[in-house]
């Protein structure tokens, strides 16, 4: 085992552990404030989607050796940059989001939240989780034209399953590259940071870092750099994550720093007055009288 496999390796394993630990944080902070205020529900419902496409397409490249071959077909010979802890992640990230997804679909009936605003996603994203299921769709009905042509298939130039995987990474990093612009603006509006999480953004930069890296280090051994680029899906969520999670803290330590808006509550301040006793509100009446 080379050094630069073992570094890899590591790597991979930690950049799994950061961003499997980063759903947790805002999941736990809802439960803590009863309350889904100061966030989007954009960003949970096109999550569900994002990831159920990560998982789909990694699980395929990973363990398909239909598909591996075709990869192979097109590039010189070599085998997927995926590795297990890819495939673990995405599975662990789509499980985590359903469950805050449903902390915004459930809030009531599930999680006993308190009324917030923004229960319904957005035309826009609704809008880009139809056409990625769209896109998807139809690349299917392509790569099965094709399949079901009487010519020999080959899938360095033909449509083929592996276009199909592709079609869904790339859904994925299109939904990565918008998913967390709702939020931008809400914190930005609300001039707050306040109910989003810090500690998910901190986690989620450390692990786009050492994705990045990973990626980097299994192209350096293979000596080919068409790994980076027959990866999309690894190199977007590394550099965009990266990007939006600079901005974020960006809004929490420099522009908003630890400043409650009017309209999100303070994470440490409840966020309904304790009702006072019957018994102390007619003594303080009488002492008025």
């Amino acid at each position: 085992m080379d050094f630069l496999f073992l570094l890899s390796a590591i790597c991979g394993w930690v950049y799994t552990l950061c961003w499997s630990a980063s759903f947790y944080p805002q999941a736990l902070l809802n439960v803590r404030r009863r309350s889904t205020s100061g966030t989007t529900i954009d960003y949970p419902f096109i999550n569900v989607l994002g990831f159920a496409a990560y998982l789909a397409s990694s699980a395929a490249l990973l363990y398909s050796p239909t598909v591996r071959a075709q990869y192979a077909a097109r590039h010189h010979g070599l085998a997927p940059t995926v590795q297990l802890n890819d495939v673990l992640f995405a599975l662990h990230a789509l499980v985590l989001s359903l469950i805050t997804a449903s902390q915004y679909f459930c809030a009531q009936s599930l999680w006993n939240f308190y009324p917030a605003p923004g229960t319904r996603p957005s035309r826009a994203m609704v809008g880009v989780a139809t056409g990625c299921v769209l896109a998807v769709l139809a690349t299917y009905a392509l790569a099965a034209h094709a399949a079901s042509s009487s010519y020999p298939l080959d899938p360095a130039s033909a449509w083929c399953e592996l276009d199909v995987v592709y079609a869904a990474g790339y859904a994925k990093l299109l939904i990565t590259l918008v998913k967390y612009t709702p939020q931008v603006v809400v914190n930005a509006r609300a001039r707050s940071t306040v109910g989003w999480s810090i500690s998910q953004v901190v986690l989620d930069l450390v692990g786009g870092f050492l994705s990045l890296l990973q990626l980097a280090l299994d192209s350096y051994r293979q000596h080919d750099w068409s790994g980076v680029s027959g990866n999309p899906v690894k190199l977007a969520l590394g550099n965009a994550s990266m990007l939006y999670d600079s901005v974020f803290m960006v809004q929490h330590y420099v522009l908003y720093p630890h400043r409650a808006d009017a309209h999100w509550p303070d994470v440490e301040a409840p966020l309904l007055e304790a009702p006072r006793a019957p018994d102390a509100d007619l003594g303080r009446r009488r002492r008025l009288s």
